[in-house]
């Protein structure tokens, strides 16, 4: 064979990445065994040596619940639609929750796992993938727990509490819209801190602030009386019409702006994209920086 045309008989050839949208969904396919395998890690982990083990799981949210009944409901005595209070305070915990510990937990993934991307490959977004989708095992148990008082104050007579049917429809629609917004803002956030370690020290604050500027502890009905004028600036929150309608689906909330979270939807798809891209990016050259 010629040297000169040996060139041309090579099947694979391996290519530098440049682009800044280079991630392979098939190869991150490739590695869905993977990515289980460290869903079961990251759930073993977190209860490892503890006493009660996944019950925390149901205690966290529901110790949270009554803190807010208490504090935001008893002394404070903000509004709440109508709906008993600890069902009102529950639905949007449990939401939040799911959403806030994507972000945070996410946010960390260059940094808490620099040593182990230095040393093998695999696509670098299967690691918080799997923190999404553990996170989203423990929503389902505090979600079947929720469903039973659901159940046990809707079979009251004379209860506020009126599923609607048509909206709890799109439960898989508002869940997915959950991951992938705290996976979103996870991945910007980790992308960022490979450069700026700031900012990790500032997501725990600022998701706390962000869940006061969200109708979790009150109802979004209230800024709409006391500040008409600020509605449209409040609703560009892409969580606030998320846990209004996640509310009004399984409490039968008759304040719920459906024309908002259409809005919604268009923020988490461009925050979602931003955060893939600017991911695919920086996971070439993080290792130089972190």
């Amino acid at each position: 064979m010629d040297k000169s045309h040996a060139g041309n008989y090579w099947t694979t050839r391996i290519r530098p990445k440049t682009g800044w949208f280079d991630i392979d969904f098939k190869d991150l396919w490739h590695y869905k065994d993977l990515v289980w395998m460290l869903v079961k890690r990251d759930f073993t982990l977190i209860y490892k040596q503890t006493v009660l083990g996944p019950a925390w799981v149901v205690i966290q949210p529901m110790l949270t619940t009554l803190v807010f009944t208490v504090i935001f409901g008893n002394v404070a005595g903000l509004p709440t639609d109508g709906i008993p209070r600890f069902m009102f305070y529950m639905s949007g915990n449990i939401a939040w929750s799911y959403f806030a510990n994507c972000l945070t937990q996410t946010s960390n993934t260059f940094i808490s796992n620099r040593n182990l991307f230095g040393k093998v490959y695999f696509p670098r977004l299967c690691m918080p993938l799997s923190t999404v989708i553990s996170q989203l095992i423990n929503f389902f148990v505090q979600f079947a727990v929720f469903l039973g008082f659901v159940v046990y104050y809707a079979l009251r007579p004379d209860s506020a509490v009126q599923p609607n049917w048509r909206l709890i429809a799109l439960t898989p629609l508002m869940l997915l819209q959950l991951g992938m917004l705290g996976l979103g803002f996870g991945i910007i956030v980790s992308s960022m801190t490979t450069k700026y370690r700031d900012l990790s020290l500032l997501v725990s604050f600022g998701v706390h602030l962000w869940m006061y500027a969200t109708p979790v502890a009150y109802p979004a009905s209230l800024v709409a009386e006391r500040y008409p004028q600020l509605l449209g600036v409040y609703m560009i929150n892409p969580m606030t019409p998320l846990i209004e309608l996640f509310r009004s689906a399984y409490l039968g909330s008759a304040c719920y702006y459906l024309n908002y979270y259409w809005l919604s939807i268009a923020i988490t798809v461009l925050v979602f994209v931003l955060g893939v891209i600017l991911f695919s990016h920086v996971e070439k050259t993080f290792m130089d920086t972190v």
